[in-house]
């Protein structure tokens, strides 16, 4: 998540000072902004070696593990805030981090791209998948090995007996509440167990 208004808005439903563990965190941006704007501490989580790296160039604590293999090395309730943005599309077992996000932290906060946003509908409906901005890459060589959309988010984290505090949808870093599915390329749901 590179965009600067998604990274602000995603910000935004973090409480000042808050601990938080940032799963697939990346280069560690998001986190370095929560230490920098809210005060917030804790930890990043990366499997890539560079982005370690970058992390570590950030000042960000990173401890570089497999999400695959399960968050067992966290205590419940370790952290205020779970976060996994841009992550859950890449995980094999999705669910299991999903619930294991909940026991971790007090609250979850997770966002990926939404395949329901209207312009991947029409290109599915012209015969193609799409290629868009948030979904940038070509059907045959994307690192993303799922795809959902925000009504699926929603019924995923209801089905695991999530409470839904809230979801909405951003576009261009902006809140999309009217009909997120349709409107919105990013679906964030933030809950807890």
């Amino acid at each position: 998540m590179t965009d600067p208004l998604t990274m602000q808005a995603i910000a935004q439903l973090v409480p000042q000072g808050s601990r938080v563990l940032d799963l697939g965190c990346g280069d560690g941006a998001l986190l370095s902004h929560l230490q920098q704007t809210r005060g917030c501490s804790g930890y990043g989580v990366e499997i890539d070696d560079r982005n370690v790296q970058a992390c570590v160039q950030r000042g960000v604590n990173v401890l570089q593990l497999n999400l695959n293999d399960g968050l067992s090395q966290f205590g419940d309730q370790s952290f205020d805030v779970v976060l996994q943005i841009d992550t859950l599309q890449h995980l094999r077992n999705a669910e299991v981090v999903l619930r294991e996000t909940a026991r971790v932290g007090r609250t979850g906060i997770a966002a990926f791209p939404n395949f329901g946003h209207w312009p991947n509908r029409l290109s599915v409906l012209l015969g193609r998948m799409p290629v868009t901005k948030r979904l940038p890459y070509q059907w045959y060589d994307t690192p993303n090995i799922r795809v959902g959309t925000h009504a699926d988010l929603l019924q995923l984290a209801q089905a695991n007996h999530l409470k839904i505090l809230d979801s909405f949808g951003l576009q261009q870093g902006r809140v999309v509440r009217m009909a997120p599915n349709f409107f919105a390329g990013t679906s964030v749901v933030k809950f807890s167990a």
